[in-house]
Formats: structure tokens, sequence, C-alpha cells
């Protein structure tokens, strides 16, 4: 059973106990709360003790305007022991949201939609009123690859196509190297994000979540460098057994000589130095189609031995239903027809990058 009420732990208390969990996520940590901050607020909860906690949720809070009304997100949270908790964890979270007069609370946790405990989980959260949530703030799927096999199992399980376009960006002197140059990733994002259409947050945002990562040994800038000039680069986060891979830029200079597939086996290889033995690719399809706009990004992981893995997606628990009817049904619309009012065009999707 989970204690009640739950601990209310200093960041640093909170995140040591968090790595107490098979599998905890970068996004439940008190660095990515502080990331949000001012825009949200955050209280990290953990029942059990920091040696042997039970479960835990870092919730994010932010007021819609000037209206009072506050929604709530635990992002790629809440994590528990074991599947027999729950059922109290989602008891407690619909209370919680009563309690802070939220519109609604969204969690969506690294659950196996196809495990028995995901099968578990989506009857109770549907049992218990839950609704599947129309706004999934992070992917609903990804991609993963088991680094525990080492390297040589690695590149044995890679298309022959990766394994090739890697070995030819060595050859033609590509070189891939750790840097604290956020300036050079940046403008490299801002290219990417002309090219393929896509909207970017300011230079600051990234600065800020690098710096804060890095400089607290969860995160790492890579950047492929050709004939003296930076071409590509990939900023990855890691925390217990697991690394992502966040955010992604290249250019057009220099992309015959392939420096995206020796920038990816380079982030792999760091990753197990770290000893992560799990490379979370951050991204997939909703369905395995060609029609899918993500389905080029597919077949690139999928190239490097990465495989298709489904979460059970984002959920939202409404203590006002009709409130949150009024709110995600009818607030897009008015949205809608005011830019219509205006001349404007809804906003491009954005990149693949948490918000």
């Amino acid at each position: 059973m989970l204690p009640s009420p739950p601990l209310q732990p200093s960041p640093a208390d909170f995140d040591a106990a968090l790595l107490r969990f098979a599998r905890p996520h970068i996004l439940q940590t008190s660095h990515w709360a502080a990331l949000k901050a001012p825009t949200w607020t955050a209280e990290h909860l953990l029942w059990g003790d920091q040696e042997e906690p039970l479960a835990a949720a870092t919730v994010l809070c932010r007021r819609l305007g000037r209206l009072p009304v506050r929604i709530l997100y635990a992002p790629k949270g809440p994590v528990v022991a074991r599947p027999a908790l729950w059922e109290e964890q989602l008891a407690f979270l619909e209370g919680y949201a009563r309690r802070r007069g939220a519109l609604f609370i969204k969690i969506d946790p690294d659950i196996d939609r196809d495990s028995e405990e995901g099968a578990g989980l989506l009857e109770r959260l549907q049992a218990r009123g839950w609704v599947f949530s129309g706004d999934q703030i992070q992917f609903r799927n990804t991609m993963l690859t088991d680094l525990s096999v080492g390297e040589e199992a690695l590149l044995a399980a890679m298309k022959q196509k990766t394994r090739y376009n890697l070995r030819l960006a060595e050859r033609r002197g590509v070189a891939v190297r750790p840097s604290a140059d956020f300036g050079a990733f940046y403008a490299l994002y801002e290219e990417t994000a002309a090219r393929d259409g896509f909207l970017i947050r300011p230079r600051s945002y990234y600065l800020a979540v690098m710096e804060r990562m890095q400089g607290h040994g969860l995160g790492q800038l890579l950047l492929a460098e050709a004939d003296g000039e930076s071409v590509a680069g990939v900023f990855l986060f890691r925390l217990g057994p697991t690394a992502w891979y966040f955010y992604g830029a290249s250019s057009e200079r220099q992309r015959q000589l392939m420096p995206n597939y020796l920038l990816q086996w380079e982030a792999m290889r760091w990753a197990l130095a770290q000893g992560c033995t799990l490379y979370d690719w951050w991204g997939a399809p909703d369905e395995l189609d060609a029609s899918e706009s993500m389905w080029g990004v597919y077949r690139f992981k999928e190239g490097f031995g990465g495989h298709f893995q489904r979460w059970i997606g984002a959920w939202d628990y409404a203590p006002r239903p009709s409130a949150y009817r009024l709110y995600t049904e009818a607030m897009p619309r008015l949205l809608a027809w005011m830019r219509r009012r205006a001349g404007q065009t809804p906003p491009a999707t954005a990149s693949q990058s948490p918000p």
C-alpha cells in the first residue's frame, strides 16, 4: 500500500530517490521541472522512503491565463515500483486534482501498451473515468535500442546501408566530438527548422536546457565536423539505465559525407560509456505506415537496429467532465474561428523535442 500523505522531499533528495526505480525518466527530475519555471510550478511527491521508494511523481502546474483554473501534468510519470500500486496511485492523483482545483491532470508514463502491466493499467484508467488525451504532448511511440549487447552486436544488428554510411563518414574524415558550443548547435537547429518547416523555441531556451543538463552530468552535446566546420549535432539526456536522443540538427553542407550516421553511432557509444543499457530514439510514427509524416525518421532509426515501441500514451482525469469537454472541444473551435477571422494560419507542427 502507498502511505499517505506522500513525502515532499527536496529536489536533490527526490532525484536521488528517483534513481532507485528500475527505469526513471529524465522528464520527472527536478532539473526538468526547474527548466519549466516560471510558466509551470512543480511539486515533487514521494511514497515510501528514499532508500526503497514505492512511487514518485513530479507534477507540474500552471494557470490558464487569468482564469482561476489550473491544469496539472506529470511528464512521463508517475513511476511506481510494481504494477499493483497503480490503483492507489490513480486514486491519489484524482483526489490531488480535485484538491488543487484543477481542470484536469495529465499523465503519460512509459508503460508498454502491449505488456501485462500496460493492459491492466489501461483497464484501470478507463474504469476510473480517465480519457485518452487529444493532446499528446510527448510522442506516443518511440524506437528503442538495447545497448547491453555491446558494440559488436549493435553493429551487426544494423542494416547494411547504415553500417556502410557510418563507415563512409569515418573514411571521409567526419569527426564527432563532445562540445559545449551551443551557439554552433543552435545555428544548425535553425537551419534544420527552416528546411523541414517546424517551429523551434528561442536560443535562450535550448541554451538553458543544455547548460543545466550538461552541467549536472545528465546530458551531452555532440557535434559532427567536416573540413573544420560543424555540420550536424545531437543533444543527449541520460538518467539511470537510459539515454535519450532529444534534439538533433544538421546542415545541407557536406551532407554527402553522411555525418548523421556517424553522429548517431557515436551517440550510442557515448551512452554505453556512461553505463546506459537502453537508447531511446524519442519519437516514432503513430502507426507504421509509409504515409505517416515521420516515416523517413522511423526508417533512419530502424536502420540502427531500433525497434518500435508503443506506450500507453497520455491520459487525462477531469474532476469536472463538463468543463473539460468545453476546454477540449469548444476552445479549439473558438481559436480556429478567431484565426480565420484574423486571416491567420494554424502554427506549424513542432519538431522532435519535448515541451
